[in-house]
């Protein structure tokens, strides 16, 4: 389901920059570093570490370990009414589960709330009191590249486990496979970490030194040509996209708001000879959709949304979601006769 930073710096900053401060002694002849510095590197060493065991103490309690028939993955509790959010290809196709929480050997029965594949995303609910408090959801509109970051779930089955990283970059757009019956989707404002996200985090917490949930892991790069995991490179879905699809869940059983644009249609990737991907064919499209209205028609091949090229089906999963519901744009598709551009006002998902 599902995968530090070490930089060198001259030897006149070193002190400078580890410890705020430099004495002559430390830099013109190179000898060991004065008492006080060793005094002060070690007062920082174990400031950090106690921020890391505050943040695990405060905050872990709240990720739990979710079971279903085909597997496991990781939850995090939502609020006090027992909601839990996790990932749509966690929960896939199954409708209960069961649920264990890190301080509490008692596993606790939970059922679908929603799932929303695609932003890969769903809430279950446990019924009964709760043993733990809901985690903390913070603002991900706040997060810089380089903060520390902690990720907690549960790992090839290994309960209540924490690694670390940092955040590598923000902003991210991933294609994710079809897995578990959850179809494939592209997801967008994606958090890119270093920290290590394995099967069985999906659906966990990616948490600031505050203690704040900042992301929920969801998936792992893989490299193409190893044919393994990418190390260091894993991504969790932002937290302000969480808590705007669970919040809806949570009030409406549902989602009414995906804020994400829709052509309308059933779609599959054409290949050529050479098996590469010409354009999106269509297979059917929805009544009263996008497509319909325009033109679009069983048969037709998408080749271009906009300026954008679609010669694969994640291609044209990226294109849309760069556009939001209400936006018309140029669609350029192939029949029999030739190349035809419509006109398209794109839906809503």
């Amino acid at each position: 389901m599902d995968r530090h930073l070490v930089t060198r710096i001259g030897a006149g900053l070193a002190c400078a920059v580890v410890i705020g401060a430099c004495t002559p002694s430390d830099t013109a002849t190179g000898g060991a570093p004065a008492p006080s510095t060793s005094a002060s590197a070690a007062a920082s060493t174990a400031a950090l570490e106690q921020g890391y065991e505050k943040v695990v103490h405060d905050t872990l309690p709240s990720v739990v370990q979710i079971n279903t028939r085909d597997g496991l993955g990781s939850g995090v509790l939502y609020d006090d009414k027992g909601h839990i959010v996790t990932n749509a290809h966690v929960v896939g196709t199954a409708t209960e589960f069961q649920v264990a929480f890190a301080n509490d050997s008692t596993p606790h029965s939970a059922t679908l709330v929603a799932s929303h594949p695609p932003e890969d995303l769903a809430v279950i609910r446990v019924d009964g009191p709760l043993p733990s408090s809901p985690a903390r959801f913070g603002d991900s509109g706040q997060l810089r590249v380089g903060q520390l970051v902690l990720a907690m779930g549960n790992p090839l089955g290994l309960s209540s486990s924490v690694s670390n990283g940092i955040v590598s970059a923000l902003g991210r757009t991933v294609s994710e496979p079809s897995a578990g019956g959850v179809p494939g989707t592209t997801i967008t404002d994606l958090i890119q970490t270093s920290a290590p996200i394995n099967p069985g985090n999906s659906g966990g917490a990616l948490v600031d030194m505050s203690g704040a949930v900042i992301g929920i892991p969801t998936l792992a790069a893989t490299d193409q040509q190893l044919g393994g995991a990418a190390p260091g490179i894993g991504f969790a879905i932002s937290v302000n996209t969480v808590k705007r699809i669970a919040d809806q869940i949570v009030r409406d059983g549902k989602v009414t708001d995906s804020g994400r644009a829709a052509l309308g249609i059933t779609g599959r990737t054409v290949i050529d000879r050479g098996r590469k991907g010409v354009g999106v064919g269509v297979v059917s499209v929805q009544d009263g959709g996008a497509a319909r209205q325009a033109g679009i028609r069983p048969g037709d091949v998408v080749t271009k949304l906009g300026d954008t090229a679609t010669p694969t089906i994640a291609d044209l999963n990226r294109a849309l979601a760069a556009r939001k519901p209400g936006e018309r744009v140029r669609v350029e598709v192939l029949r029999d006769s030739g190349t035809t551009t419509l006109d398209v006002t794109l839906g809503e998902l």
